[in-house]
């Protein structure tokens, strides 16, 4: 039987295998289901969808940050934030907030000559939440394991930086979650240092 994995877009990949030019095995996926596919996970990986649902083969990463401690910020999101379509990545020592490139409401304005009230119309929204993109916004970073302290970082988008800043000073994730993510979606997020 082979790997298959269904996206948040509702694509469908199959796990590919093959090999290397030196010989040892290689693995990937497809959205393809011709080739040689795989019969079994190789030992010691795990499928990853990443924000933007492309689907990955990776290493079992060394679990770092807790569930609890993703939980916190998914909870943060849903208390304090304003924004309605977002995403939670965790990655090593940081959880990622990624917000909607796309302003879903005005996509949905585009409709206005098929549906009397885009917004209200769960099929269509269902759809366009689809194919709407996500990129990074917030990170909460892990800087003392002991201690379970974060430092939080937002992308700075002035020409001269275009990189990661620091915001505030390091502490504990709940406190920090409920101070920082209320600014995502607002002009307020470009003023934080």
């Amino acid at each position: 039987m082979p790997i298959m994995y269904t996206n948040a877009k509702e694509k469908t990949y199959y796990l590919h295998q093959g090999t290397t030019k030196t010989g040892k095995p290689k693995y990937y996926f497809a959205t393809n289901p011709e080739g040689t596919l795989a019969a079994s996970m190789p030992e010691g990986f795990e499928i990853y969808e990443n924000p933007n649902a492309q689907v990955f083969l990776r290493r079992i990463p060394p679990k770092i940050m807790t569930d609890e401690e993703r939980q916190v910020v998914e909870e943060g999101m849903r208390r304090y934030a304003e924004v309605s379509d977002y995403k939670i990545d965790v990655k090593g020592n940081v959880i990622a907030i990624y917000t909607a490139i796309q302003d879903i409401d005005a996509l949905a304005d585009l409709f206005t000559d098929l549906y009397p009230d885009p917004s209200t119309n769960t099929q269509l929204m269902t759809v366009l939440r689809k194919e709407i993109h996500y990129s990074p916004m917030l990170l909460f970073k892990l800087v003392d394991a002991q201690r379970r302290a974060f430092v939080t970082q937002r992308y700075c988008f002035r020409g001269a930086i275009d990189d990661w800043i620091d915001i505030g000073t390091p502490g504990k994730l709940a406190a920090l979650v409920r101070k920082y993510v209320k600014h995502l979606g607002k002009e307020s997020y470009f003023d934080l240092m």
